[in-house]
């Protein structure tokens, strides 16, 4: 079964959009006129944006995410982790972790997104 989206609940989607769209090229692919709800187009898996206020509104209560103690994140893959690294921090993602070579062979960053999300810069896992 194929995965087809992750929401990530934020103060600001159109913040977090232009924020995602400027530290990782991604494109958009749908923006709700009414502010509280957006996609980005990561290939084969949408990565969505809605606002807390409105999940609020909906009945249920988003927690604020922690990037120092996080309980999940979201990986992109890349060729060059330091130069996407520097993209991300000069959109304004926080650094967490400089490029790192890990035992399996790829080399992992990690920044906080300005909600606190936690984002992995990595290179393709090799087989």
């Amino acid at each position: 079964m194929p995965l087809a989206y992750t929401i990530l609940y934020v103060e600001d989607v159109a913040r977090s959009l232009a924020f995602y769209r400027s530290a990782f090229g991604l494109a958009l692919k749908l923006q709700h006129e009414g502010g509280d709800y957006g996609e980005l187009d990561t290939g084969s898996t949408t990565l969505a944006f809605s606002s807390r206020r409105l999940l609020a509104q909906l009945g249920h209560q988003a927690q604020a995410p922690q990037a120092d103690a996080p309980c999940f994140e979201i990986a992109f893959t890349t060729d060059d982790v330091a130069a996407t690294l520097q993209q991300a921090l000069a959109a304004g993602a926080r650094g967490v972790q400089e490029p790192q070579q890990m035992p399996w062979g790829q080399t992992v960053a990690y920044v906080a997104d300005p909600d606190g999300f936690r984002v992995e810069i990595c290179t393709p896992i090799q087989a």
